[in-house]
């Protein structure tokens, strides 16, 4: 059964935000914490950042020396992913709920292997920000190998689920339409993204060409970008939702429509 319009008692209302503007904020905090930390890096460990194994020049520091390498970029960095991790979790919890309304039972199975994908990604994330490559490069490679790995799966998979559900229904909204273009487009250029700087990285180790580890770098850059853009897309699938804190339930969710998206 479809979500229903729930009326509110305005007075027993302690706090309440649209859950689209929740999402946008738990976005914008490993973002700014990223810009941050790249270009603090830059700013004042330019020649260590940007360095290589075989001395050629370089202009961009690797997203692993710019958050785990040095402070305080690695505290800034650690503490945003930290800050992160359970309101995303109620994010993905959304999307669970959210599966249950608009995807066929037979695919089902299929959009909550997405959500498990991204509750393990998030993990993941978190593994490979507090052990960086310096502290423990086992545990580091592992989790980054899985937030990899996760992460293009649950975008893939998010992107057709999706697609194939909204577009059963009929005719889609606008939102619709342009969370659907974005999860598109930022899959694409992910991927593509991710592609090309696994070659940059084993050319750049194999030719030690200058300018080639910068590259490795950007398109880093682009993966970590890109991947945050499409997490931020729940701004328009649940732009309909409000996060609600009353003094009798305490946290809950409701819509303010009698679907979801």
């Amino acid at each position: 059964m479809l979500p229903q319009y729930e009326r509110l008692d305005s007075n027993q209302i302690i706090f309440r935000i649209r859950f689209g503007i929740y999402c946008l904020a738990i976005c914008t905090i490993p973002f700014f914490s990223f810009v941050f930390c790249v270009g603090y890096s830059l700013w004042s460990y330019f020649e260590r950042a940007t360095a290589t194994h075989c001395g050629v020049r370089n202009y961009l520091p690797s997203i692993s020396a710019a958050i785990g390498n040095y402070q305080p970029q690695r505290f800034v960095w650690q503490l945003a992913i930290l800050l992160q991790v359970i309101p995303r979790l109620t994010v993905i919890y959304q999307y669970y709920l959210l599966y249950q309304v608009i995807v066929r039972k037979n695919r089902r199975p299929i959009a909550y292997t997405a959500c498990i994908f991204n509750v393990v990604e998030n993990l993941a994330l978190v593994g490979l920000s507090l052990w960086t490559s310096i502290d423990d490069y086992e545990i580091h490679k592992t989790c980054f190998i899985t937030f990899i790995a996760t992460s293009e799966c649950y975008m893939c998979m998010t992107y057709f689920l999706n697609k194939n559900a909204l577009r059963s229904t009929g005719k889609l909204s606008r939102a619709q339409e342009t969370s659907l273009a974005l999860k598109r487009n930022l899959c694409v250029i992910n991927v593509v993204s991710f592609f090309c700087a696994g070659y940059c990285f084993v050319r750049h180790n194999d030719r030690c060409e200058p300018g080639v580890y910068t590259l490795f770098a950007l398109f880093e850059y682009i993966v970590v970008l890109t991947n945050m853009g499409f997490h931020l897309t729940s701004v328009y699938d649940f732009r309909d939702k409000w996060l609600i804190f009353d003094a009798s339930k305490g946290f809950y969710f409701t819509s303010t429509h009698s679907t979801l998206i």
